[in-house]
């Protein structure tokens, strides 16, 4: 990856938080919790879902670039947002997590000498792993869920109204 191209790449990451924000004000309060089917999550986890990827995001590209022999632990994204029931949890609380995360490791990325860059650890379900290849997972993250968002949105506008649908509102 040439420097130009890293570059580009995290100003995409910086840029995440605010394009995630920008699908959450078009979904209006009563479609938050709602599914387009019962295993497809509701927008209310989806940025749950962030706030727990960004966290571990941020600890992660620390990992690889600051460890001697990194290893990045995998999670069942899915089996989290069952378990710690997301639609419990505050969503704008899970908004203002995510964002932190990124603005708190925008400026390590812009710091990263090209030695840490390159640097290899091992991930538990995908094996060879760099902070190279961590930054083209995360640069796009929010922005694939804020598409996610998007079409929960287009779904749940075209539910048939009043009728039983495939999706499921969850209180």
């Amino acid at each position: 990856m040439t420097p130009d191209e890293r570059s580009k790449l995290i100003r995409q990451y910086a840029d995440g938080p605010a394009v995630l924000k920008a699908a959450l004000s078009r979904v209006p309060g009563q479609a938050m919790k709602w599914r387009p089917a019962p295993t497809k999550w509701s927008v209310h986890e989806v940025v749950c879902h962030c706030a727990d990827s960004e966290m571990n995001a941020a600890l992660r590209i620390r990992y690889l670039a600051g460890e001697r022999v990194p290893r990045i632990v995998g999670y069942d994204q899915d089996a989290w947002t069952r378990l710690f029931d997301y639609h419990a949890l505050d969503a704008d609380l899970a908004l203002s997590l995510a964002e932190g995360a990124r603005r708190w490791t925008a400026p390590l990325l812009e710091r990263l000498s090209g030695e840490q860059w390159l640097k290899e650890g091992t991930h538990t379900e995908i094996g060879r792993y760099t902070a190279e290849d961590w930054l083209k997972i995360y640069a796009e993250h929010l922005h694939v869920h804020a598409r996610q968002i998007d079409r929960n949105l287009a779904a749940w506008k075209a539910r048939p109204s009043g009728g039983a649908t495939k999706g499921s509102i969850v209180a």
